[in-house]
């Protein structure tokens, strides 16, 4: 038995579905509706380390000031202050993330939003712990059209050796399905535009929408039917990777079947191919924000870059790698040009938060019904350090969390009960998750 339809072109013959945005007209008129909008989650990573002396605020609660690298946050020529909806939060550990010997880009990359400690492999044994994005995926499944997006913008594989012993799959994956399915981002915005948004037709007839749906779904009764048969020919391990590649199948099932001809909500054009590093992001980021926009999916990713990120910003003037400046041994050149990198990715995350807040919702907007959470897999670049992560998180889900703070903890309490917490707030209540001892104090206001 042999399959000839892989599950990528299974993914994107799904994406030509229709878009379904969220309504207003569905809910109950007057308040309740801002209360029964849609919560989501999105996940943004950026490579070896911050600069922590130019990030953190010296004052906590509601007066911190904006530092150099923060800077971003604030109104800068068109662009209002985004300050007020977003949480500083220092002194958080990730101590799952500290590796076995070498190895802390790969290690704390697994770890980011899973807060759990990877084994430590370059073969086929990996094992990590189920990441945040896919708690609430699982949750909300039933609800938009894609459990979660995973997206960045730097591709690879997730065999061999990527660091220091450490497997590629945690390198390059922060999306963890399972201890041992990590989920392959999307770099290719086009790619990812198709997916969402290809074949849209908001004019064709319930007869149209009945015949693909009856195709599609031979197509899918087939591969059923041949993994079925192949499945006992195979050994424990294929059959595991059998299961997942079955599941993934259910999935499309479910989204054939709940394709209907109704309003579609699309950005418009495909995005023409892009330039550097600067181009991909932007492109990237702006279809994040309509897949939320238009609710077909909930839960999102983005890494903007691999672990250890080699990548030279000569747009910002710098010559060498990212990861050989992050080892700044004290250099004044060095930190310098870790503070210029770090600082232009703040600018993307501020980027994304002020595209969020401009999309209506409700009687607010997308942001205030999100927790949009941003960090790196280490502190600092020279230490390697996973205490006192760097962390922002912005978004009011819905009304449980008070932004425009800096909430500084002692004793490193683990960042996995920020996650339980985050969990709570969006209405995915878990009673555990990675190293967690329970919710974080303060974080929940309502």
């Amino acid at each position: 038995m042999k399959f000839t339809l892989s599950r990528r072109t299974l993914l994107r013959g799904a994406g030509a579905s229709l878009a379904l945005p969220w309504l207003e007209a569905m809910l109950p008129k007057g308040a309740l509706a801002q209360a029964m909008a849609p919560k989501r989650f999105l996940a943004f990573y950026v490579p070896c380390g911050i600069r922590m002396n130019r990030w953190t605020p010296a004052a906590t609660g509601a007066t911190w000031a904006l530092t150099p690298i923060l800077a971003p946050l604030g109104q800068r020529g068109q662009d209002p202050s985004i300050q007020g909806d977003v949480n500083v939060i220092s002194g958080l550990s990730n101590r799952p993330a500290r590796p076995d010997g070498p190895g802390d880009h790969a290690s704390g990359t697994g770890a980011f939003i899973t807060a759990r400690h990877p084994f430590k492999t370059e073969s086929t044994n990996i094992r990590n712990g189920i990441s945040l994005d896919q708690v609430f995926a699982n949750a909300w499944r039933s609800q938009t059209r894609f459990a979660s997006l995973e997206t960045g913008t730097d591709g690879g594989g997730s065999s061999g050796n990527c660091d220091s012993g450490y497997s590629c799959a945690y390198a390059r994956n922060i999306s963890w399905a399972s201890e041992t399915q990590p989920l392959a981002k999307e770099t290719n915005p086009q790619v990812l535009f198709d997916r969402l948004f290809g074949g849209l037709d908001p004019n064709q007839s319930q007869q149209m929408v009945e015949k693909r749906k009856r195709l599609k779904q031979s197509v899918l009764d087939a591969v059923k039917a041949d993994a079925d048969a192949l499945k006992p020919k195979l050994g424990k391990t294929d059959q595991r990777k059998l299961d997942e590649y079955q599941t993934g199948v259910r999935e499309l099932e479910r989204r054939v079947q709940a394709e209907q001809p109704m309003t579609v909500c699309t950005p418009g054009g495909r995005p023409a191919t892009v330039g550097d590093l600067r181009d991909r992001t932007r492109v990237m980021l702006d279809l994040l924000v309509w897949a939320f926009r238009c609710d077909l999916t909930r839960a999102a990713t983005f890494m903007l870059q691999n672990a250890g990120s080699g990548y030279v910003f000569n747009f910002l003037g710098l010559s060498d790698g990212h990861h050989s400046y992050s080892h700044h041994g004290g250099s004044a050149t060095n930190l310098d040009a870790i503070e210029r990198i770090n600082t232009w990715e703040l600018e993307q995350f501020a980027y994304l938060v002020r595209a969020l807040k401009a999309a209506p919702e409700g009687s607010g907007s997308v942001l205030d019904n999100s927790l949009v959470f941003f960090s790196s897999e280490i502190e600092d670049g020279d230490s390697h350090s996973h205490d006192n992560m760097p962390i922002l998180v912005a978004g009011r889900a819905g009304g449980r969390v008070q932004t425009g703070r800096h909430l500084r903890f002692t004793g490193a309490p683990s960042v996995a009960n920020l996650f339980l917490s985050m969990t709570d707030a969006l209405g995915a209540p878990q009673t555990s998750f990675g190293d967690s001892t329970g919710l974080l104090p303060g974080f929940i206001t309502a």
